[in-house]
């Protein structure tokens, strides 16, 4: 009789939960909606009723626009996600073995590396001196390279896969592969990285979404004799301001014939166009990123 009473109670409150979850789910995406809904909005209607989800009429004027340019946007989504790509893989690539090593208390050199990289995470050389070195020494002004190597390495996420490699992983395993003849780079190609999905594709989730979102380094290394080298969020932001600049002069231009663009629905389309490949590529990593927060920071 009490084990049909808990089971009964046990199905109600995952039914709670599950509703309570859906509720704050659908409210989580409701500014998504919203923004959707005003980019598809006339301008006449969002001057008359403002941002809301039942516009008085509909237009495709902002996404029009955009098309107009539509060459540009299509070069600056290949850059985007071309810089995405690369910066992810090779900081990968780096990250994961240093932050392996970092994890062997056997290592020499752990104690060293650990300070060395833990040096940029609390002080900063600044912004004069790491654009001096990437454009006078390294000669990256201009180039692909500039928009992906500085970031390519974290501090941060190199402590987190440390921790996971020395945490989640039993070092039976490590000591048990090394006395059968394997070398470290054996155990870490074949033991080591197949465990350890989690973690890496919850810093390959960070990775992407930082890449994908950068526009600064396009600012600083990237003049505007090699438009073919921004990437999309760059290129947004510069669209942004051309359309601040024609709407404030179309104010000065009474008696002559102007255009004003929608602005207001423009910018919401192009959060659209931004947030489009995230929505759709984030389910794919929900399960390993939720994964890779959680497991580990309880050690048994």
């Amino acid at each position: 009789m009490s084990n049909v009473i808990e089971s009964t109670y046990s199905y109600k409150t995952d039914r709670v939960v599950t509703v309570l979850f859906s509720l704050l789910a659908f409210i989580a995406f409701l500014p998504v909606l919203l923004v959707f809904v005003v980019s598809v909005s006339s301008q006449e209607s969002v001057a008359s009723v403002g941002y809301s989800f039942f516009p008085q009429s509909l237009s495709l004027e902002a996404y029009r626009y955009l098309l107009l340019s539509g060459a540009y946007l299509a070069r600056a989504y290949f850059n985007s996600i071309l810089i995405t790509v690369i910066g992810t893989v090779l900081g990968l690539t780096l990250m994961c073995p240093f932050a392996y090593a970092l994890s062997r208390d056997e290592f020499r050199y752990r104690l060293a590396l650990f300070v060395f990289i833990m040096i940029p995470m609390l002080f900063s050389g600044g912004l004069v001196s790491s654009y001096m070195i990437n454009t006078q020494m390294f000669h990256l002004g201009n180039t692909y390279l500039a928009l992906f190597l500085p970031g390519l390495c974290s501090t941060w996420y190199i402590l987190i896969m440390r921790n996971y490699f020395r945490d989640a992983i039993p070092s039976d395993i490590v000591e048990a592969a090394w006395l059968d003849g394997c070398s470290h780079p054996k155990i870490f190609l074949w033991i080591i990285l197949p465990v350890s999905k989690p973690v890496i594709m919850t810093v390959a989730v960070f990775q992407i979404f930082a890449y994908w979102n950068s526009w600064y380094p396009s600012l600083l290394y990237i003049d505007s004799n090699h438009t073919e080298l921004y990437p999309l969020q760059y290129v947004l932001v510069n669209m942004e301001r051309s359309i601040e600049t024609i709407t404030n002069d179309a104010q000065f231009m009474s008696g002559m014939q102007s255009y004003s663009p929608p602005a207001v629905t423009i910018r919401m389309a192009m959060v659209v166009i931004v947030i489009l490949p995230v929505m759709v590529l984030f389910p794919f990593f929900r399960k390993f990123l939720t994964n890779g927060l959680t497991v580990g920071s309880v050690k048994g």
